[in-house]
């Protein structure tokens, strides 16, 4: 992929030759968050904080859109922005304690084996969801995103001390964390559900959301799927796998605005106009010649 050639551009930690920007920047892959969500909200004590904030009454799908737009700065942004966005994150968190009314145990969006897990979900779920609609990374590449994303992670209060060292680590304690019982589907995991399933008609996307929802509950765990009642039978299953190598064929044909998201197809439009002026440039001086600007 050819760099932009604005010398002076700020394009954060990652830029364009990172595997983070790679996965980031597929379409496909921002649908997994769906999976990632409904994996933060069987977790008790993530979604009594998200509770907490109100998140998932009012307006709830912007809520979740600017959740994801941070998420992405982190990527995507400029170093400064990262900061920023960063420190939007933390300062919301640091607000968000109290105890579960449903297990009784106390919650801290602070609390790094909380931060640990949510972090893991969307690591995991971006990374299953790049080998499922996309297919480009290898082993390494994918040991590569995962020691990238340790820094969005860092940006975000997670000690790096405590984050499992490779990809299999990681899915191990994911899986760990599920063994030991820390995981149940309540009622308010079972609203978020529903906000994919039946999503307000101001959802972006709208249409294709409760296909979104249908692969992300095929992909989650069984155990964690059982808990929503919604994991999917041998039918289910069998479209779910035919949709995904439809997803993986159509994706090369399909347009930039609809195969990356916003901030990489910005990136793409700025970095040929860039290049374009240049070769102008060149050629004016080049040739003695005033070519037009």
């Amino acid at each position: 992929m050819a760099r932009s050639i604005t010398r002076d551009e700020d394009l954060g930690y990652f830029g364009p030759d990172s595997v983070s920007w790679r996965v980031h920047r597929e379409v496909t892959v921002l649908f997994g968050g769906a999976r990632a969500l409904l994996m933060h909200a069987a977790h008790p004590l993530v979604i009594a904080g998200a509770n907490q904030t109100g998140m998932y009454e009012r307006n709830p799908w912007k809520r979740l859109q600017r959740t994801l737009i941070l998420t992405y700065t982190l990527t995507f942004g400029t170093k400064r922005e990262a900061h920023a966005a960063a420190e939007r994150i933390n300062e919301i968190h640091a607000r968000i304690h109290g105890i579960d009314p449903v297990t009784g145990r106390r919650y801290d969006a602070l609390d790094p084996e909380l931060l640990l897990y949510v972090h893991a979900c969307l690591v995991d779920s971006a990374l299953l969801y790049e080998a499922l609609t996309v297919g480009a990374l290898d082993d390494r590449d994918r040991q590569r995103f995962h020691e990238e994303q340790m820094l969005a992670a860092e940006l975000c209060m997670v000690p790096r001390s405590i984050i499992p060292p490779t990809v299999e680590d990681l899915r191990a304690w994911l899986a760990e964390v599920q063994a030991r019982g820390d995981l149940l589907v309540t009622d308010a995991a079972r609203t978020v559900a529903r906000l994919f399933l039946d999503p307000p008609r101001e959802a972006e996307w709208r249409p294709v959301l409760p296909v979104v929802a249908r692969l992300a509950f095929s992909t989650l765990p069984p155990e964690i799927a059982d808990q929503y009642g919604l994991r999917p039978g041998r039918l289910g299953r069998a479209l779910a796998r035919g949709t995904f190598s439809a997803l993986r064929l159509a994706r090369p044909a399909l347009p930039s605005r609809y195969r990356y998201v916003a901030p990489y197809h910005e990136w793409r439009l700025r970095s040929r106009g860039a290049r374009v002026r240049s070769a102008v440039e060149e050629a004016r001086r080049a040739t003695g010649i005033r070519l037009p600007r």
